[in-house]
């Protein structure tokens, strides 16, 4: 098992990673679904669950172990209920990305309709927020410990 500290390392690399991206896929890449085309929006949307899984799955499975081990042992400076805290807040978003995402791109594969894209785009907001407030969670403990030296 590696160290706590090089678990707490790799759950913030990881989860400021994801932090970025889905910032990026909210604001710009969901935002402009709708400006595809109905013709090509079918392939557009294959295109984009076939590149983006290798890019979000890596890192989110590395996020969600490396929060897992944190509950188990977490470094000096990282308390316990801030690893159960981050821990949950990863269930949070596998269970918004089974229970809405994958069911929305699943629609959007059939081909491009109103009601799915703004459903992807409306639920996606969970995820910028749980992400976000990870990457708060993680980067406040991280400065602390950087501040003791």
């Amino acid at each position: 098992m590696p160290s706590a500290s090089l678990t707490f390392v790799l759950n913030l690399l990881s989860t400021w990673y994801m932090v970025g991206l889905i910032w990026m896929v909210q604001i710009v890449h969901y935002a402009m679904f709708d400006r595809v085309g109905t013709e090509q929006f079918v392939r557009y949307e294959e295109d984009h669950t076939r590149l983006i899984t290798p890019i979000v799955a890596v890192p989110m499975l590395i996020e969600l172990a490396t929060a897992a081990l944190l509950v188990v042992a977490s470094p000096v400076g990282f308390p316990r209920w801030a690893a159960v805290v981050g821990l949950l807040a990863v269930v949070g978003l596998w269970v918004t990305t089974v229970v809405f995402s994958i069911p929305y791109h699943d629609l959007l594969l059939k081909g491009f309709e109103t009601s799915a894209h703004e459903g992807l785009v409306r639920t996606n907001w969970i995820r910028t927020v749980l992400w976000s407030g990870r990457g708060a969670l993680l980067g406040w403990f991280f400065y602390g410990m950087m501040d003791r030296g």
